[in-house]
């Protein structure tokens, strides 16, 4: 009996395939823990349609990734902490203020987004990457002012 699996079942394939397999292990097991559905015309279509349309929803956040990347990359990030002596920052600005400074300005994007190598000790200016999809990093310019 041809099936399609709807997860990935060990042994068998991963989801989406059409596979075919013994009719008694088919109606027993993968039809009743719901791993699985026959492989009908109507269900082979139902399946492409819905594998396409997972593909337009991933081309649509790929393109609004790429827009918010032009976005934030015009954008300068003002963040204001407590400095000493030459410019050296009391502590350090971490991802969580450059994500709490994005909120405020209408931007949300999630502090682990922000790909800070290590945190930030001195006043001025820094490049810091923000990865907003897979395949899209943008370069936000951080300006650290004293308070």
């Amino acid at each position: 009996m041809k099936v399609i699996l709807k997860v990935d079942v060990k042994g068998q394939g991963k989801a989406g395939e059409v596979k075919n397999v013994a009719d008694a292990y088919a109606k027993n097991d993968l039809f009743k823990k719901n791993l699985a559905v026959e492989a009908t015309p109507g269900n082979l279509k139902a399946f492409a349609a819905k594998e396409r349309r997972a593909e337009e929803a991933a081309e649509e956040e790929l393109n609004e990734a790429k827009q918010l990347k032009k976005k934030l990359e015009k954008e300068t990030i003002a963040v204001t902490t407590k400095a000493g002596e030459g410019g050296r920052v009391f502590g350090s600005v971490t991802s969580k203020q450059i994500a709490d400074a994005l909120k405020s300005m209408g931007y949300k994007i999630d502090k682990r987004k922000i790909e800070l190598e290590h945190p930030i000790k001195a006043l001025g200016f820094t490049k810091v990457p923000v990865k907003l999809h897979h395949d899209v990093v943008a370069t936000l310019n951080v300006h650290v002012q004293e308070a």
